[in-house]
């Protein structure tokens, strides 16, 4: 429980019917919603609850369940602050609970209690906008018929504020007075209107995280902190190749060690795609304690063998895709986009410019390692998952035990950092098969080593980019060519969708030039890969800002004046996903940064300014970035980025977004790398993929947020994309490199 200090007794599981009795219902659905169960938290002494989400105890304090899991982008504080604007809440009584997967049966098919629930991939506030706020809107119209009754005047006299509905001759009741009468009430045949911007009191206001204080304190408590009394640990050794095989285990020492209760194998289940099932073929020690655990795993004596991926290296797909993309005749496996005539423009160039761009293989390091708590019964199974995706865990558990949907129950408290890995579940698939195995509830427990070692990598990938300039400095044709491996691959993707994971139709400078291709390569790779924070845009917002930055050198221009050129005037393009591009919009972060951190000066300075921008599924994002050579050594001296999402729910947890992503991709930029070789990962600890010091980053990153009236869009990563290629070109310029410039990180490992 989170939230604002408020202090309640609440009713568990053996009172759970008692404190439903005469309960209010109300929900997404309206009177759809009146079967929706509610999690256990939600039940509480004199209580009534006003749909799957909110529930107002008689003194007035509410608590609102947040659907999505937080992976700190603050939608635990974001969605529930969209209810409580519309039920005109006093958000000083409100205390925001996570809510666990809400699933019921229907005719044996799962029956989804909150609709969509995933985490950290940026789409929670856009998808929950009009949900919630309806959710809000029949909560309090419920309150205000209660009223209209007690005092015998119709509703529409009356009004609602801070958690009181007020009568015209000043008489007021507080929401919790109410609550009782209002549970009587038929739900209304539809959704009542809903609050006009102008009368917004909470959103477009900054609030702290309500995690925050818990947080800082060491009383926030994540799954890895959750156990049952009688659950055995198990950890793991995994094979090192993904593909090899246990070729001989002696158990003996092992099982000698106190506490070592048994020693289990797990084997990928075929068929199986990536995500759903064990990782790479592992030997589990099972232990009364973690210690036990542990000196269990160092006595088994295991011999692995390797399989068909013992022969790959990153550097080796690395030289596989330069050589393919070296080939102009070379087919593509998907040729995304292709408008106009790239060929034919070419008769008109005035200029061409070449350039290829190296990205790395990355891993997600999430602060809190793979972990799950599982307890399965005859007819339950209980689990404590760090998931960005409950629905998918929900997949996994039910097609491993054959339960029915609403007997699996799956708690997601706060999560230590998601990335994209927690998208993926076969932790979750490991700690069912332990449980089973043993008929035992089992606390799994990775460690660092097995977290680096057994990812599901983002693929490293290589661009080869060629241009086409008129003789009026106009981008003619613009040819783009990816060389990557999916990671989509083996997920049931069909083969002429893989390159959806890896690139987007869309991207910049696409429907800004009147020719353009962009071509994608498939990398057939063994080594695991898989959705990670800011795909597809990082890697191509890099290739793509920072051959801008050589586009606008190599014609002796201002970089800024470039990229607003290919811009051209303010206007609205549609594009192939359904949105548009307001190039308006776009231009407008980018001259707020420019402004910000006064690039009229970028060629007078000593220091190197760089500058970058992007869009995102209706959002637009641009960075500015000064950085100064003090000797060898690099320093940014400042970062400033400003964002345009239509409207900000909460100010200062989108700075706070903002911010962060910014770090994360800058952390990335200067030190990330995971390499291969014989088929396994070299980097172990975060000493072989250390994120970036406190001296290699900014003092602060100062952020500009764009006001506006469009319905929100998502900000999980949004500032990802352009922070690494800003950087990049201001080291280009403090450098004074005249020669092509380098991939970043091999720029960036010379100067440092």
């Amino acid at each position: 429980m989170s939230g604002h200090g408020i202090r309640l007794s609440r009713r568990r599981f053996l009172q759970v019917l008692a404190g439903s009795a005469g309960a209010l219902v109300v929900g997404i659905r309206v009177a759809d919603a009146a079967d929706a169960p509610l999690p256990p938290a939600l039940l509480g002494d004199d209580f009534y609850d006003l749909g799957a989400y909110v529930r107002i105890d008689t003194d007035g304090n509410v608590l609102i369940g947040a659907r999505d899991p937080d992976t700190g982008t603050g939608v635990a504080t974001a969605l529930p602050r969209i209810i409580a604007e519309e039920l005109d809440a006093d958000w000083n009584r409100v205390g925001v609970v996570a809510l666990g997967l809400g699933v019921s049966s229907d005719n044996g098919k799962p029956r989804w209690t909150y609709g969509r629930q995933v985490g950290g991939i940026g789409g929670s506030i856009p998808a929950a906008w009009n949900e919630l706020r309806q959710v809000g809107a029949v909560a309090r119209w419920l309150l205000l018929q209660a009223a209209a009754r007690r005092l015998g005047v119709p509703a529409s006299r009356l009004r609602c504020d801070a958690g009181t509905v007020i009568a015209p001759d000043g008489r007021r009741f507080g929401y919790g007075t109410l609550a009782a009468d209002a549970s009587k009430i038929a739900l209304p045949d539809r959704v009542p209107p809903l609050k006009n911007a102008a009368d917004y009191k909470l959103i477009g206001h900054g609030t702290g995280d309500v995690d925050a204080r818990a947080i800082v304190t060491g009383q926030a408590r994540y799954a890895i902190d959750h156990h049952y009394g009688d659950a055995l640990v198990a950890v793991l050794v995994h094979c090192p190749w993904p593909d090899g095989t246990l070729a001989r285990i002696d158990t003996t020492d092992a099982l000698a060690v106190q506490g070592v209760v048994k020693v289990v194998q797990l084997k990928p289940e075929p068929g199986q795609p990536p995500g759903s099932t064990v990782i790479a073929p592992a030997v589990a020690v099972l232990a009364e304690s973690t210690w036990a655990a542990l000196q269990g795993r160092d006595k088994l004596k295991l011999e692995w063998k390797p399989g068909a991926s013992a022969g790959e290296s990153s550097a080796a797909l690395e030289q596989q895709a330069t050589a393919l993309l070296a080939d102009d005749t070379a087919a593509p496996t998907t040729r995304v986009r292709n408008d106009g005539d790239v060929d034919a423009a070419g008769k008109k160039a005035a200029r061409r410019l070449d350039a290829t761009y190296v990205q790395p293989w990355l891993a997600h390091a999430t602060a809190e390692p793979m972990n799950c708590l599982v307890r399965l019964d005859k007819d339950r199974a209980s689990l404590v998952v760090p998931t960005q995706a409950p629905q998918k865990a929900w997949a996994v558990v039910q097609r491993l035990t054959g339960l029915a949907a609403d007997q699996i129950d799956i708690h997601v408290p706060r999560v230590g950092g998601g990335y994209g890995r927690r998208l993926d579940h076969d932790y979750v698939a490991e700690a069912v098969m332990l449980a089973k195995a043993v008929n035992k509830p089992v606390r799994l427990l990775w460690t660092r080593e097995q977290d680096f070692g057994h990812d599901y990598y983002r693929a490293g990938s290589v661009h080869k980019i060629h241009v086409i300039i008129d003789r009026k400095r106009q981008l003619l044709a613009w040819n783009q060519r990816m060389a990557s491996a999916s990671a989509l691959a083996h997920r049931g993707m069909p083969d002429d969708r893989l390159w959806t994971s890896e690139l987007q139709a869309d991207q910049l400078p696409a429907v800004l030039v009147p020719n353009y291709r962009s071509d994608w390569y498939a990398l057939a790779s063994a080594t695991p890969c898989g959705p990670a924070r800011g795909m597809p845009h990082l890697s191509n917002a890099f290739a793509v800002e920072s051959f801008i930055d050589e586009i606008a050198h190599t014609m002796r221009e201002d970089p800024l004046k470039t990229r607003l050129r290919i811009l051209g005037e303010p206007r609205s393009l549609p594009l192939s996903s359904g949105g548009t591009l307001d190039t308006g919009r776009l231009a407008n972060v980018l001259k707020l940064v420019a402004d910000r951190i006064e690039w009229k000066n970028w060629l007078r300075t000593v220091n190197g300014l760089g500058i970058a921008c992007w869009h995102v599924d209706g959002a637009y994002v641009a960075h500015a970035i000064e950085v100064a050579m003090q000797g060898e050594q690099l320093v940014i001296e400042r970062v400033v980025c400003a964002v345009d999402v239509g409207r900000v729910i909460n100010p200062l947890g989108l700075e706070g977004q903002v911010a962060g992503a910014t770090l994360d991709a800058l952390s990335i930029a200067l030190n990330a790398a995971i390499t291969i070789k014989g088929g396994q990962v070299q980097q172990r600890s975060y000493k072989d993929y250390p994120l970036a010091s406190m001296a290699q980053l900014p003092n602060d990153v100062e952020i500009i947020t764009v006001a506006g009236d469009r319905a929100p869009a998502g900000a999980s990563f949004l500032a990802m994309p352009t922070a690494a290629p800003a950087l990049a070109n201001a080291v280009f310029r403090a450098s004074a490199v005249r020669v092509r410039r380098l991939p970043l990180m091999k720029e960036l490992l010379r100067l440092l």
